[in-house]
């Protein structure tokens, strides 16, 4: 798909964003078995791509159908601590809402937690604005709900 700076974006696979999800640090306490991946993707449109950088693995993005509303769910994604720097969430991105026209969505939705600032950032920099917010008892947890519309209304 894309090979910008000797990292290459392709389309994945589940074991393959479970094994580099083993080495994300946020995904410590909630890694998710290969059952969940398949429940949440069963049935539906889905794209996992993947981020490859000198034959290694680095990082995963994954986003399905889940409303069924014109919206491309990002559900689950990240990039080893050492190549943060190397601009891969934003390879990764780009990827996917490129796909997300080209199969026709109107917009993406993500979720994340007040506890994933880094998060938040490149959301809120890359053009999502927040939807709402799920309040949870612990404020860190709260669930932030965010959503880049890709077709501009005229």
């Amino acid at each position: 798909m894309n090979a910008n700076a000797n990292v290459i974006i392709r389309e994945g696979t589940i074991a393959e964003c479970i094994e580099i999800s083993k080495n994300i640090p946020e995904f410590s306490n909630n890694l998710y078995d290969e059952s969940t991946y398949h429940q949440r993707l069963f049935n539906t449109q889905h794209l996992i791509l993947v981020a490859i950088k000198q034959q290694e693995l680095v990082g995963f993005k994954i986003a399905y159908d889940r409303y069924r509303d014109g919206s491309l769910y990002s559900w689950l994604g990240g990039v080893l601590p050492r190549h943060r720097q190397d601009r891969i969430a934003s390879k990764l991105a780009i990827e996917q809402e490129k796909w997300a026209l080209k199969i026709g969505f109107q917009s993406i939705v993500l979720k994340t937690r007040n506890r994933f600032r880094n998060m938040l950032i490149f959301a809120l920099k890359n053009g999502f604005l927040i939807e709402n917010i799920e309040i949870k008892e612990n404020i860190d947890d709260n669930r932030i709900i965010l959503r880049k519309n890709l077709i501009i209304d005229k």
